[in-house]
């Protein structure tokens, strides 16, 4: 495995509840660098990235915060593709999900010069595919999949250097609960292969990350946008936008670990998680916890 980098993001800029500015720090808290380097790992913390506040204003043009995200993203986007062009694995936490831009623009770049085949994991119960126009709140955390597939801003649809950053049929999305109505007909104009709750429910998760990790091979790079909200809110209430009905502590073990499996993560965000909202910082202990099985921890 490649050395891993954390890069500490701490804002809620893009989010339509405050607090998850301090979901970096809840992750120190909760020992990721000594979790994951019981597992073998290389883990150098490059701390947080400082950027603008949270103004907490109404959206303008059916956004809020724009000239915040992008000011955010752009050097999620510098550091991020840094950290790939060094030969490490950047590991982003957040922070919202609107952070995911910047992310997934630096492993598109990075893909597009190394000859990779890139693959995108978004583990959610949000599709995050609204626009400026079908937004019911303006909050960009419920955008990014839009604008990495060049619907939405042209400085945040171009930051990897082309629009779109990435083509819809590059996406997958699992854990998937909670669509906004006009959201629903975006997603099925764009082809996004979304496997939802249902498909879980009826197949497993087993059959479900076999479907969803299909196609991989030595040429692939992987990146997982987990954002903390997949899990079932019982288990994971440390997060902004609680959905009850997702993924049980044993399925995202196994999905996590399937993802190991194939050998082809190269990128990685932990995005949303809310210790503001968390009782004892529970849910960042079972995040680190879940990434050690995403690095490679297993039973025997």
């Amino acid at each position: 495995m490649k050395p891993v980098t954390l890069i500490g993001a701490p804002t809620d800029v893009g989010a339509s509840i405050r607090g998850a500015s301090m979901g970096p720090d809840a992750l120190r808290v909760a020992d990721i660098v000594s979790a994951l380097g019981r597992n073998g790992l290389e883990v150098r913390d490059l701390g947080n990235l400082s950027g603008p506040g949270n103004p907490w204003q109404a959206p303008v043009d059916g956004m809020r915060h724009l000239r915040e995200v992008l000011a955010w993203n752009e050097q999620i986007f510098e550091t991020a593709y840094a950290t790939l062009s060094a030969g490490h694995l950047p590991l982003l936490m957040g922070g919202d999900h609107c952070l995911a831009i910047g992310s997934v623009s630096a492993a598109a770049r990075h893909c597009r010069e190394t000859g990779k085949r890139l693959m995108v994991l978004w583990l959610d119960a949000h599709a995050d595919a609204n626009t400026g126009s079908t937004s019911p709140t303006g909050n960009i955390h419920g955008m990014p999949v839009a604008c990495l597939c060049g619907d939405g801003p042209a400085p945040l649809t171009a930051l990897s250097g082309v629009t779109p950053a990435v083509s819809a049929r590059q996406i997958r999305q699992v854990g998937i609960r909670s669509v906004d109505a006009e959201e629903k007909l975006r997603l099925r104009e764009l082809g996004l292969t979304v496997y939802d709750m249902r498909y879980i429910d009826e197949n497993g998760m087993r059959q479900t990350m076999e479907q969803a990790l299909s196609g991989i091979d030595a040429n692939t790079h992987l990146h997982v946008s987990f954002d903390v909200d997949f899990l079932d809110s019982q288990i994971a209430p440390g997060v902004g936008t609680p959905v009850r009905g997702g993924p049980t502590y044993r399925e995202a073990h196994l999905a996590l670990e399937m993802i190991e499996d194939t050998g082809a993560l190269g990128s990685l965000d932990v995005l949303e998680l809310n210790p503001a909202r968390d009782v004892h910082n529970q849910t960042a202990e079972l995040v680190v916890e879940l990434l050690e099985s995403l690095f490679g921890k297993s039973t025997l």
